[in-house]
């Protein structure tokens, strides 16, 4: 392997590491599940933003396995094998990916802290998709009675994935912002 990937690879581990810290920093924790963290995020779009997309979506989908491992009890509330699939590649595996793909939505900006902003919200979204979508194909049940599930899902995803997503743009923006030195990946 050489010097360069090896490099690479440590930062990828330092970001999962760090991401994995900062996610145990709740700013505020929702009743079933969801928090907004301290810029848990921040650490996956900075990796896609200076090693590309590839190594972004990988560090972002080792970060979602640990997540779920942390969180399998999560998991386990699930009543069929096929919502517990589901769960894990909605609330885990696709939802932390996707955050590993903010790269491709920041091309294209001069200024980079204004392209790591909107990478990070554009990729914060698709994660958000990915928790909406899952509120109404496995935690629908949960919804109060009267209430369409998509409304409940929406809502309630949204009460913690919209601050989260703001927090983490914000927090890429003054980063970048700061470590203007480090260009942007090549791969991007």
């Amino acid at each position: 392997m050489k010097r360069g990937k090896t490099k690479i690879l440590v930062e990828c581990g330092l970001m999962i590491s760090l991401a994995t810290v900062l996610g145990y920093i709740p700013l505020f924790e929702m009743p079933m599940g969801g928090s907004i963290t301290l810029c848990s995020m921040a650490p996956i779009v900075i990796i896609s933003m200076w090693h590309g997309w590839k190594w972004g979506v990988l560090t972002g989908c080792v970060h979602g396995l640990i997540q779920m491992l942390l969180g399998f009890k999560n998991v386990l509330y699930c009543t069929t094998i096929w919502a517990m699939i589901g769960c894990i590649l909605l609330d885990y595996v696709i939802a932390y990916t996707v955050m590993g793909a903010s790269c491709l939505f920041a091309k294209g900006f001069k200024n980079r802290a204004a392209g790591a902003a909107v990478g990070a919200t554009a990729a914060g979204l698709l994660r958000y998709f990915c928790s909406f979508l899952s509120g109404i194909l496995i935690w629908g049940g949960y919804a109060p009675e009267g209430t369409p599930v998509w409304v409940y899902s929406l809502t309630y995803n949204g009460s913690f994935m919209l601050p989260e997503l703001f927090i983490t743009a914000v927090s890429v923006a003054i980063i970048m912002k700061l470590l203007e030195k480090k260009p942007f990946a090549a791969g991007a």
